[in-house]
């Protein structure tokens, strides 16, 4: 991944996840960073992993749902890193219950967080990108275009991700803007564990066998090579792959399978 030595790319939610693999890897690969995380001492924690790298590593402490932050973010790369190639929106929560039981502020917290925080974060970068015709990524899901149950809020927040990035997309074609929706199926990281359950508490658990789950570091090589070959569109597994072409044709029977595989889940959030 040649191409990305030497660019200067904005990664949000660095501090754990995949966002955390994607700052090791772009480093690996001679990138320069500036990663951002509400939590400041695991983002340095993280730069000083990397120190052995030439890599210029910039920590910023960031809470997307702040429009504040996110400029200041942008700012302060633009500053530190002289400019902004790449931006990464990656910082992002769940929720697992039932619609009947979620409270309302749970559900926009994951709204704020997951859209308002691209938002932002995307309209404080916009001009710069739109001068070095750089790229502009978005980490959704393939809840972003299959809904999945007891996740009502967080897959409305990536359906919205995903309108907002398509409609950028075609709005900045014919300016060199490099749009990517990058959509990884279930990967083992700290996002169920910190998922909301009905009351706003993190559910600190996951119901899925984590092991047979993708790993953080595959899903970033796979995004960092798609930003490298300009992809429109990512998804990085089978299982992804085959949701979204079979819902395609067939999305009656992939609801039924869908909601087979929730409704076994520990502490299902379906109700029978």
């Amino acid at each position: 991944m040649d191409q990305l030595t030497g660019k200067n790319i904005v990664i949000t939610g660095a501090s754990s996840g995949i966002g955390k693999a994607l700052t090791i890897a772009a480093v690996q690969v001679g990138a320069n960073v500036a990663i951002a995380a509400r939590n400041l001492e695991n983002l340095n924690d993280l730069k000083q992993s990397l120190s052995s790298y030439k890599s210029t590593i910039v920590t910023i402490q960031c809470d997307v749902r702040n429009r504040a932050d996110c400029e200041n973010l942008m700012a302060t790369a633009i500053d530190q890193l002289g400019s902004i190639d790449i931006l990464i929106n990656n910082a992002g929560i769940s929720m697992r219950a039932p619609f009947e039981e979620v409270a309302i502020e749970v559900l926009e917290e994951v709204m704020n967080v997951n859209y308002w925080g691209a938002v932002y974060c995307t309209k404080a970068a916009l001009p710069e990108l739109l001068k070095n015709k750089g790229s502009l990524v978005a980490v959704s899901s393939v809840t972003g275009f299959k809904g999945l149950p007891g996740r009502s809020g967080y897959a409305s927040s990536k359906f919205a991700m995903n309108g907002l990035f398509e409609s950028l997309r075609m709005e900045y074609m014919s300016r060199g803007l490099h749009t990517l929706i990058a959509c990884p199926g279930f990967t083992a990281s700290n996002i169920r564990f910190n998922a909301r359950k009905a009351d706003g508490t993190a559910q600190a658990d996951t119901p899925g066998d984590e092991s047979k789950m993708d790993t953080a570091e595959y899903v970033a090589i796979d995004i960092l090579q798609a930003i490298r070959d300009r992809k429109d569109f990512m998804l990085t597994n089978k299982q992804g792959r085959l949701i979204y072409w079979m819902n395609k044709f067939f999305p009656r029977f992939v609801e039924r399978k869908i909601h087979k595989v929730i409704a076994a889940e520990p502490n299902s959030p379906i109700k029978k």
